[in-house]
């Protein structure tokens, strides 16, 4: 999962949660603020009787009774006075009241003050469905306020995080995706002000840059070691059979053709050498068109004696395909000619091997397939290095003939898979460019 959608489902579970947490303590927070708005309401209203009281006496309230009581006409307010004999705390609670005939709930607060020596109790009350009326319209409210509030802090939080990653984007797409091996394009420093990406990004063009040094110097030995190797290998071949042409005895003439086995071997190697680097350093031309079936056809009419020698029967069913273009016909032959050829010498004797072709998408697909010894599942991640064995027969081949296939395919810019059991065979995967 990328790191953007990381980020934006935390962003957004992280919003929902505080959503569902706010809806569950929402009717908890609205009843406490709707109470203490009548706490303070009830307090309000005894500062207005007291000053009242104050100003024009009790007998504004009494007039000539010994008590007084008031209510609004749908009773949800009342104000009492009453004379008392004993301290009572002053309280705010809530409690029911008989007014009428009715029993109503009230929030009730209660105040004792003292009057010209007499004690005397106030009470004022609000009912507490008056109190709750209010509760649902201010949690819509607060809903429709809190959903408004997330939905901009969401879109917020998503431009600032893409904009806060483009950076990163831009280093995976200019110094990871679709990048090809040596690295020939000139790295650019992205543009941030972020020092963490600026970090990154030099680090790769440092660690690609190194790599493509190496990857060079390497190249650059190898194509001119073969080179120099060639003139003394060559020099040597010619004397050692001008000595065969001598009149020499039997012991010194098997000498010289181990001899000339072992030289051979290393000549092979070392065009081998040559061709992978003739093939890294783009010197063959691609510019012909191939037909791909008449091109097998070629290849195993070449290795039509090996097929015999191991009674291997071959089978082919290849899908007809316009001819490939712009690619170059001998590097084609000799990577089909390896794949085979492997095929061939790691398979059983009298065993089979199954070449088929078929068209997906804008790749054509041959598969190789035989019944050979396979590849052990630990070789095939280094199989197609230089100097691995396909299998774990000895004799011929010096692990150079799938270095050569995948340079090859590389240069063409093909897929190339494999796919092994170890002892019931393997299956190359080639994919030829048809568009």
């Amino acid at each position: 999962m990328k790191l953007l959608t990381k980020l934006t489902l935390f962003v957004t579970l992280s919003k929902l949660a505080i959503v569902i947490l706010f809806v569950l303590l929402l009717p908890l927070l609205v009843s406490r603020v709707a109470f203490q708005y009548t706490n303070y309401y009830l307090q309000q209203q005894k500062k207005k009787v007291l000053k009242v009281i104050d100003r024009d006496g009790l007998d504004y309230y009494f007039q000539g009774d010994s008590s007084y009581g008031s209510y609004t006409m749908l009773k949800e307010e009342y104000i009492s006075l009453e004379p008392v004999t004993q301290t009572i705390a002053d309280t705010i609670q809530t409690s029911q009241r008989l007014v009428e005939g009715d029993t109503l709930t009230y929030r009730v607060l209660s105040h004792e003050f003292e009057y010209q020596g007499k004690k005397y109790m106030l009470e004022v009350g609000k009912t507490i469905a008056t109190i709750e009326q209010y509760n649902r319209p201010l949690q819509r409210m607060a809903l429709y306020i809190l959903g408004g509030l997330i939905v901009l802090t969401i879109l917020a939080d998503l431009i600032y995080t893409r904009l806060l990653l483009k950076p990163l984007n831009v280093i995976i797409r200019s110094k990871l995706v679709n990048q090809q091996f040596p690295f020939t394009k000139n790295l650019q420093p992205i543009k941030t002000s972020t020092s963490d990406f600026q970090y990154l990004d030099q680090s790769l063009i440092n660690l690609m840059g190194k790599i493509h040094e190496d990857f060079e110097r390497e190249r650059a030995f190898t194509g001119n070691a073969s080179h120099e190797l060639l003139t003394p290998i060559t020099i040597l071949q010619t004397k050692m059979e001008n000595l065969m042409m001598e009149d020499l005895d039997d012991v010194a003439q098997d000498k010289l053709v181990a001899m000339m086995k072992t030289l051979n071997r290393l000549k092979r190697i070392v065009n081998s050498l040559l061709l992978i680097s003739r093939i890294e350093n783009d010197q063959f031309a691609l510019t012909e068109q191939v037909g791909i079936a008449e091109l097998m056809n070629e290849v195993v009419e070449e290795l039509q004696d090996r097929l015999n020698a191991k009674e291997i029967q071959l089978t082919i069913n290849m899908e007809p395909v316009a001819p490939l273009q712009r690619v170059n016909r001998d590097l084609l032959f000799q990577l089909l000619f390896n794949v085979i050829n492997n095929a061939i010498r790691y398979n059983r004797h009298a065993g089979k091997i199954s070449i088929t072709g078929t068209v997906t998408n804008d790749k054509y697909a041959v598969r190789i397939a035989d019944t050979g010894q396979g590849i052990a599942p630990a070789a095939i991640p280094t199989l197609f290095d230089r100097f691995q064995r396909a299998g774990q027969t000895t004799g011929e081949g010096y692990g150079l003939g799938l270095s050569i296939v995948k340079a090859i395919a590389h240069y063409h810019d093909m897929g190339l898979a494999v796919e092994a059991v170890e002892g019931k065979g393997a299956t190359f995967t080639i994919l030829f460019n048809i568009q």
